[in-house]
């Protein structure tokens, strides 16, 4: 199962990328002085390469027993070791005895929150 990114954050990686691209293949094509329109393309390339990532990765994935992030750390715990559950205003933090994952609840879809809480209640885990 798939926890998804909210639509609203996703989409500004992707407006910034297409911004910064448009804006330095314009000024490569119009203004060849400038040195920086190759760093505005690159730029531009790397926001909507992370766009694709995020698009098809999301922001966590739970299976065979695991839940991952899908961020730079990859991190990864097994759900049957988690001991603890910390609920805080914008994170749940899971804690097992040799790791802690922090999950971010603000840019979490409504759908896909509503998933993970049914999860995460099924681990009959002590909350605080």
């Amino acid at each position: 199962m798939k926890i998804k990114y909210k639509t609203k954050k996703r989409y500004w990686r992707l407006v910034i990328g297409l911004t910064w691209s448009i804006f330095g293949i314009f000024f490569l094509f119009f203004d060849k002085k400038l040195a920086w329109n190759d760093l505005s393309i690159i730029i531009g390339i790397v926001y909507l390469g992370i766009w694709i990532y995020e698009y098809i990765n999301q922001y966590l994935t739970i299976e065979n027993g695991f839940i991952k992030t899908s961020n730079h750390s990859s991190e990864k715990i097994k759900l049957t070791e988690i001991k603890q559950i910390e609920k805080l205003t914008d994170d749940y933090i899971l804690k097992t005895d040799k790791a802690v994952l922090k999950i971010n609840i603000q840019i979490i879809d409504k759908n896909s929150l509503a998933k993970l809480n049914t999860e995460l209640e099924k681990l009959n885990v002590e909350w605080n």
